[in-house]
């Protein structure tokens, strides 16, 4: 004959600890869904007053009188070791994509959403940090954010 005998319940502990760790298991995927959105949906917009940047978490949106509109330009990443994004302080930093905050080579708080390192644009503000861009015609974009920013000073 077999006697069984059963464990004690463990009580509520182990439940609370799998809830805790499948709420950041949910927050870490949605986290890396918004990145995968941004980095094949992400716009800049150059309204009438102000750029904004859509596309993840680190969008915002940027008046016009707060850019250095005279040193608004194409770069290549690659002539420019001083412009290239060294460390990660915020943000998403792939292989193909960096997204977020950064400071570069040259010790300067940037804003990046970048994709193409040979053809960004470089924007440096009037607040302390830069903001490099991947748009899909850098030059364009060049000149109508100087276009813009002229108007408005």
């Amino acid at each position: 004959m077999t006697t069984v005998y059963s464990i004690i319940p463990a009580g509520k502990a182990p439940l609370w600890f799998f809830f805790g760790i499948a709420v950041l298991l949910i927050g870490v995927m949605a986290l890396l869904g918004a990145t995968v959105v941004g980095s094949r949906f992400a716009r800049f917009e150059v309204g009438e007053a102000a750029l904004r940047l859509r596309g993840d978490v680190y969008g915002r949106t940027v008046p016009f009188d707060r850019l250095d509109g005279d040193r608004i330009r194409v770069v290549n990443l690659a002539n420019e070791p001083s412009l290239r994004p060294r460390s990660k302080r915020v943000g998403t930093a792939l292989p193909g994509y960096a997204a977020g905050w950064f400071r570069l080579d040259n010790g300067e708080k940037s804003l990046l959403y970048l994709t193409d390192r040979t053809r960004a644009v470089y924007i440096p503000t009037r607040d302390g940090y830069s903001i490099l861009l991947s748009p899909h015609d850098p030059e364009g974009m060049v000149a109508t954010l100087r276009e813009r920013v002229k108007g408005r000073g």
